[in-house]
């Protein structure tokens, strides 16, 4: 293997490792803002403008959940300025499997075989796109 390929080819599974990061935390992110949602007795849309915003936001569960999320998009910079946009946004559905497998172990929420599909199909597509790297 020449060496500009192999060095390409570390920097690719870098990009991987990072997406991967960033995904796991925002997955995490998802489940912490819903447990301080569920917490907090939620917002309706007439409230996203009130002080009750405010209250929520700073709830210890979501804030939690959107340092994570921060935190998310701070990793995604150094993807987007490493990898083609082409591969790696597709693979943050990968952040969907991880969000149900997550949602149902913390909030027993049921993944009916309809949503089994979908996770087939959203792995699927994501170990295509990962099989030319």
């Amino acid at each position: 293997m020449e060496k500009s390929s192999r060095r390409r080819k570390v920097k690719m599974i870098d990009v991987i490792i990072l997406l991967l990061i960033s995904v796991i935390l925002g997955s995490l992110g998802q489940i912490a803002m819903k447990k301080g949602l569920t917490d907090s007795g939620g917002i309706e849309l007439r409230e996203i403008l009130s002080t009750k915003l405010f209250s929520i936001v700073f709830q210890r569960y979501v804030f939690i959940g959107i340092t994570f999320y921060l935190i998310s998009t701070l990793l995604w910079f150094v993807i987007l300025s490493k990898a083609e946009l082409s591969f790696a946004y597709p693979l943050i559905a990968l952040g969907y499997i991880i969000t149900v497998f997550l949602a149902s172990i913390f909030f027993k929420e049921a993944i009916t075989p309809f949503r089994w599909f979908g996770i087939l199909l959203i792995l699927g597509g994501a170990i295509l796109i990962m099989a030319r790297f």
